[in-house]
């Protein structure tokens, strides 16, 4: 048997080449037509999806659906940190198996129903003396039986098998999102992490490949300057004043989406952004008395609605126009929340609002907006505060509000603030050079909390 030695891997892609297609891979009896690498299915972003070829030619129900994923990590990365993120591809795509490594260790899952059950963990030394067992479980010979067994005793059919092309081995696409999603980020109450949870969330969908869209509609320009597009020192130096969300919305024929939208310097993802400016205070008594300026926002982003997956709205905490404009615009909302009494009885005021703009939706022919949920952020990381208050707190939004809360906590982290606080110096200046906390920390918990987020968020839309 070829032999394996962990300490070969000194990053993910070692651990991708030389442990996972050179030695795991071919042992379980794959070839290069059977696996697919840097897979984007569901806006889900696949290390390996592992389908032999032969159950292309197989029909049978997606629900017994035996395909098997891997998702590599780094070698000094602990396997726990990704495991909850691990669970939600598993649930979300309906994939039975499911095999996690960093090369130090190996772990194989299995989905039943709503269940994952860990089935098999080894160290990666251990890996030659236990293949046997991985093979009866997952390797293709297994699989394919497995199959013709379900074929032989419950003659299923299916008309549109899934027929992966032979020569497709990098970079295939299984799944593509219909219909963009766009997601106003509100709370009348300021300092609950609107921006961190913009700017982060929307890291993680870019991430797994999304494209993304971001809209700032608040004067204080916070989102603006975390995404990288406010880096002047002086005043004068102001490219965002003569074009920014304030013109976009003033203006019915010029300043569309695609003039106004700027890539983002935060991130090495696909992400673009609309920038404010401190300016949109003063100006927004010009569009109070026009209608259209409502659903001006709303109509653009038709046009630009083949271009991106998803649209983040973070909005001023406030109840003026800016804030009906996001709502108006939004198909869906995200509430943070500090979980803390003010933000808590600010939440009547939300409530009152939603009302008010869905009331104000249906008089333009639109869908009421869907409110995803609560979110738990800015969260204080203290041991007893997690064990004792925060599940109280959790529960008075459901209990008191009557509210939907997200299972995800965003945990008031360092790591989140030094990642918006990084500069670079040129010359004598020191320049704002803000990144997402998958540039800055990719292998932190506040990276992992923001990917487990972005998954939750996908399946309550159901992406």
């Amino acid at each position: 048997m070829l032999k394996f030695l962990p300490r070969w891997c000194r990053n993910e892609k070692e651990v991708e080449s030389k442990f996972i297609v050179q030695f795991l891979l071919p042992i379980l009896g794959y070839t290069y037509r059977d696996w697919y690498q840097e897979v984007r299915y569901k806006n889900i972003r696949l290390d390996f999806l592992l389908i032999p070829l032969e159950l292309a030619k197989m029909p049978y129900k997606i629900k017994k659906n035996i395909y098997v994923i891997i998702e590599a990590k780094h070698p000094q990365e602990k396997l726990d940190i990704h495991i909850r993120k691990f669970r939600r591809y598993l649930n979300s795509l309906k994939i039975n198996y499911g095999v996690i490594t960093n090369a130090k260790e190996i772990r194989l899952y299995q989905r039943q129903k709503e269940n994952i059950d860990l089935l098999l963990q080894y160290q990666g030394q251990e890996i030659h003396q236990h293949i046997a067992q991985f093979s009866q479980i997952i390797g293709k010979q297994t699989l394919i039986n497995q199959v013709q067994r379900i074929i032989n005793s419950d003659k299923v059919e299916d008309k549109n098998p899934i027929k992966p092309t032979p020569d497709q081995t990098y970079y295939s696409k299984l799944s593509k999102q219909e219909k963009m999603k766009v997601i106003a980020v509100y709370h009348n109450k300021g300092g609950v992490g609107k921006t961190t949870t913009v700017v982060n969330l929307a890291a993680a969908l870019a991430h797994q490949g999304a494209r993304v869209l971001i809209i700032d509609l608040d004067s204080q320009a916070n989102t603006t300057f975390a995404v990288g597009l406010a880096k002047f020192t002086d005043e004068m130096e102001d490219d965002l004043k003569d074009c920014n969300v304030f013109h976009l919305i003033k203006s019915s024929k010029k300043y569309p989406i695609k003039e106004v939208a700027r890539k983002t310097t935060y991130s090495k993802d696909n992400i673009d952004a609309i920038p404010a400016h401190i300016s949109l205070m003063n100006e927004e008594r010009s569009l109070v008395d026009i209608a259209a300026s409502r659903t001006r926002m709303r109509y653009k982003l038709e046009e630009v609605k083949n271009d991106y997956d998803y649209v983040f709205i973070d909005t001023p905490p406030s109840l003026n126009l800016y804030a009906k404009i996001a709502l108006i615009s939004a198909d869906y909302l995200v509430i943070p929340s500090d979980l803390k009494p003010f933000a808590n009885e600010g939440l009547n005021n939300v409530i009152s609002f939603i009302d008010e703009i869905n009331d104000d939706k249906e008089a333009f022919g639109v869908k009421p907006i869907s409110l995803l949920g609560v979110l738990p952020s800015k969260i204080s990381t203290n041991a007893r505060f997690i064990q004792y208050t925060l599940p109280k707190r959790r529960e008075v939004i459901t209990e008191r509000y009557n509210l939907p809360l997200f299972e995800t906590n965003i945990y008031e982290r360092d790591d989140l603030a030094k990642a918006l606080d990084k500069t670079i110096l040129v010359g004598d200046l020191e320049i704002p050079d803000p990144k997402s906390i998958f540039e800055y920390k990719l292998d932190s918990l506040a990276a992992a909390e923001f990917e487990a987020l972005a998954l939750e968020l996908q399946e309550k839309m159901g992406a």
